[in-house]
């Protein structure tokens, strides 16, 4: 069943990545969301009815969560969810940048079981079921093998740094990137492009039920900050944060964090 949840996630993420492109750097409507929950465009839409009604008639037994739907109770008693987020990295996409997401998984009783992220101007496709390897474009990866933060890079915001979260006021030596999409920024860890990932806000199921399978699968501990595995299709699905990196990396970074 995993392998044909996996294909079908994967056609569907090459479909969303058809529409995409059709509206990229292409002067998409957008408007903000209510709530300040950020920015939609007609391609966010577009793609999250494309996904509903192809994945929802291929499995109608399993849940529903999408950024871009209304969320609905009955998704609480199904077994299994599809966890969706149609354009991950929004505001990337608005800026005509490369390097938003289409984040696809699919959670079996609060666990991610299958999962895709696909970077469609990049064509690359990172895929992943919970007994079997991460993969990108069909090759298996696997997370960094750093053990100090001076040599490390860290993917996060320049906000997660800041004084007031560290320890003794101080946050260890990383070497601080960012990328939009949090999918990205997870699949990028299990690639060992990039040593870690960190983010501190509450954080949608959405953006990170697909990369959270990717990077454990290649290796890397991920987690909530506090150090708890992240669970999904939960009643408020929302994480406290999440730290992705290799065992010695999630270490500094735990320990090194004032914990809410």
């Amino acid at each position: 069943m995993r392998a044909r949840d996996l294909a079908l996630l994967s056609d569907a993420a090459y479909a969303a990545g058809d529409i995409a492109r059709r509206f990229w750097r292409k002067g998409a409507r957008q408007w903000d969301k209510a709530d300040g929950a950020g920015p939609v465009t007609e391609a966010d839409l577009a793609i999250n009815d494309m996904l509903a009604d192809s994945l929802r008639n291929a499995r109608p037994d399993y849940g529903w969560l999408s950024e871009e739907s209304p969320d609905a109770a009955p998704r609480l008693a199904a077994r299994r969810t599809f966890i969706i987020d149609p354009i991950d990295g929004t505001r990337a996409f608005i800026a005509g940048e490369k390097t938003f997401a289409h984040s696809l998984a699919i959670a079996d009783q609060g666990r991610i079981v299958a999962a895709v992220v696909y970077l469609p101007i990049h064509d690359t496709l990172y895929a992943a079921t919970d007994d079997g390897a991460a993969m990108c474009n069909g090759r298996p990866i696997r997370a960094s093998a750093r053990v100090d933060a001076r040599d490390a890079t860290l993917l996060t915001a320049r906000s997660n740094m800041a004084a007031e979260h560290w320890v003794n006021a101080s946050p260890p030596p990383f070497k601080r990137e960012f990328r939009a999409s949090l999918a990205y920024r997870l699949c990028l860890v299990a690639e060992g492009r990039y040593d870690a990932m960190l983010t501190l806000r509450p954080t949608w199921e959405w953006d990170i039920a697909a990369g959270d399978l990717i990077a454990r699968q290649a290796g890397a501990m991920v987690t909530d900050q506090t150090g708890a595995r992240l669970g999904f299709n939960a009643a408020d699905p929302r994480a406290r944060g999440v730290i992705a990196a290799p065992a010695p990396l999630w270490q500094i970074l735990h320990s090194g964090l004032n914990q809410p």
